[in-house]
């Protein structure tokens, strides 16, 4: 990618994604090879209103979306995901969440890269690790 794109820029790229809109994310800081991207709370999250804690599944969104998205400073944009692997640390429950993801391995045709979700307390409660197919050169 030829320049560097700001926050603003790469928050209105993602958000053009239906699903991303829904989850409500908005980007905190990006940088070369790393993101950090915030979710607004939705009580459609929950799994077991007894509980109230959110479904894995949307954890597990927030790790690919934001490995995924680590790679914007040399893609300009999301990639697709070939493989990803997700650990549980705790229960997500009500309130906004955090992400943080970075490139670990930057490749011509694939690349790796990780990503941690938080609540704003800064609890550890997904992690991950996804390979993700980079752009053809022309």
């Amino acid at each position: 990618m030829s320049e560097a794109l700001d926050k603003g820029a790469v928050e209105a790229l993602l958000r053009k994604g239906p699903f991303h809109e829904w989850l409500g994310l908005t980007v905190a800081d990006v940088g070369e090879g790393t993101i950090e991207i915030h979710a607004r709370w939705r009580p459609e999250w929950v799994v077991n209103t007894a509980g109230g804690y959110v479904h894995g599944g949307i954890l597990a969104t927030l790790v690919d979306l934001t490995a995924d998205w680590a790679l914007v400073s040399k893609t300009g944009k999301g990639v697709p995901t070939i493989d990803m692997r997700v650990d549980y640390h705790a229960p997500a429950m009500e309130g906004d969440l955090k992400a943080v993801g970075k490139v670990v391995k930057l490749g011509r045709t694939f690349s790796v890269c990780e990503a941690q979700v938080f609540n704003m307390d800064g609890k550890l409660l997904a992690s991950g690790r996804g390979t993700y197919m980079m752009p053809q050169q022309k």
